[in-house]
C-alpha cells in the first residue's frame, strides 16, 4: 500500500497562486518521505492570505517557479494514488499546469474529506474541515504549513482504513458511492409512464439488489409500473434482490417478504420474482 499526500497553500484567491507544495510519501503505513518547497507564484500576495499562512513576498523571493518545479511535482506524484483533503489543492494544481501550459500530472485523486465523511458519520454532512477531523484523531499539525496538511491528510486516510477496514483501492471506490443508503418510503414511489411490459403493475423492491433502488424504481416506471414503498393489497410484484432469492430456504425473509406472502394466503395476485427476472422483464421494449 503506497499513496502520496499533498497541500498547497496560495498567495492570493486565485488557485493557481501556488506558494508552497508539502508533500508527504506514504507506505505500508508509515511515512517514508516528505518534503515542502516553497514556490514563487510571480504574482501578488493578499493580506488575507498572508495572515493565514504567514508566507509573504520576501519569502519566495528567488525560488522556483510552478513551471521549474513541474518535473519534480511530475516525479513525485504520476501514476500514484495522490491523496488531498478536498479538492482545492488538485484544481489548484490543475489551474497552474493550464496557465503555466504544463500537462496535468497523470495520477489518482483520492479525497481525504470524501474518505472522512464516509468513514465516520458525525462529518457525513459537516465538521470534516481538516483541523476538525485531526483534532478527532488526535492528530498533532500545524495547519495552514502545507506540509503539515499533507502529512494530516495521509493520517486520516490511513485510520480511515483501520477504523473501516478497507484497503486504499476499495476506498478509491468507495467515495463514489452515496454516503446514504438509497433512498426509501415516498422518495421511491413511481407512477409508470410508457407501455412497457410492465404496465398495470404495482411493483415493491426488498432486499439486496445490485442496481441502486433509484435506478430500479426509473426502471421499473419506464417499463410502464407503478412502485410503492411498501406491501399492500394494490401490490402485484414484489422484486427480490438475487442473493436474498438464493438463500430463502429455511432463513429468514424481510417484512416485505413475509407480508406479500401473507396477502397471497389471503388470495392477493402478487407476483415473487427475482430481480434478474425483474431486468429481463423490464428490458421488453415490443
Amino acid at each position: 500500500m503506497r499513496f502520496v499526500a499533498i497541500d498547497v497553500e496560495t498567495a492570493n484567491p486565485n488557485m493557481s497562486s501556488i506558494c508552497q507544495i508539502g508533500i508527504v510519501h506514504f507506505k505500508d503505513g508509515k511515512e517514508i518521505e516528505a518534503v515542502s518547497r516553497l514556490v514563487d507564484p510571480q504574482t501578488y500576495f493578499d493580506p488575507i492570505n498572508v495572515s493565514i499562512h504567514g508566507i509573504c513576498e520576501g519569502d519566495v523571493c528567488g525560488e522556483a517557479t510552478f513551471e521549474q518545479l513541474h518535473d519534480w511535482l511530475a516525479e513525485n506524484l504520476s501514476d500514484r494514488i495522490v491523496v488531498c483533503h478536498t479538492h482545492f489543492d488538485r484544481i489548484a494544481l490543475s489551474r497552474s499546469c493550464q496557465n503555466s501550459g504544463m500537462s496535468e500530472i497523470a495520477c489518482r485523486w483520492l479525497d481525504s474529506a470524501r474518505v472522512t465523511r464516509r468513514a465516520w458519520p458525525q462529518f457525513s454532512r459537516s465538521g470534516y474541515g481538516l483541523a476538525n477531523v485531526a483534532e478527532f484523531l488526535g492528530i498533532k499539525f500545524q495547519h495552514h504549513d502545507a506540509l503539515s496538511d499533507a502529512r494530516a491528510a495521509g493520517l486520516i486516510l490511513m485510520q480511515a482504513m483501520l477504523t473501516s477496514n478497507l484497503g486504499l483501492d476499495e476506498w478509491l471506490a468507495t467515495v463514489n458511492r452515496p454516503i446514504t443508503p438509497p433512498a426509501t418510503g415516498a422518495a421511491l414511489r413511481r407512477l409508470g409512464d410508457g407501455d412497457g411490459a410492465l404496465v398495470g403493475e404495482s411493483i415493491v423492491f426488498t432486499g439486496a439488489l445490485a442496481l441502486e433502488r433509484r435506478d430500479a424504481a426509473d426502471r421499473a416506471a419506464i417499463a410502464g409500473a407503478d412502485v410503492q414503498a411498501g406491501v399492500n393489497k394494490r401490490t402485484t410484484m414484489l422484486v427480490v434482490g438475487d442473493q436474498d432469492i438464493d438463500k430463502l430456504a429455511g432463513k429468514s425473509k424481510s417484512n416485505k417478504h413475509l407480508k406479500a406472502e401473507h396477502l397471497i394466503e389471503q388470495g392477493c395476485k402478487i407476483r415473487i420474482v427475482g430481480e434478474s427476472d425483474f431486468m429481463a422483464l423490464s428490458s421488453i421494449t415490443s
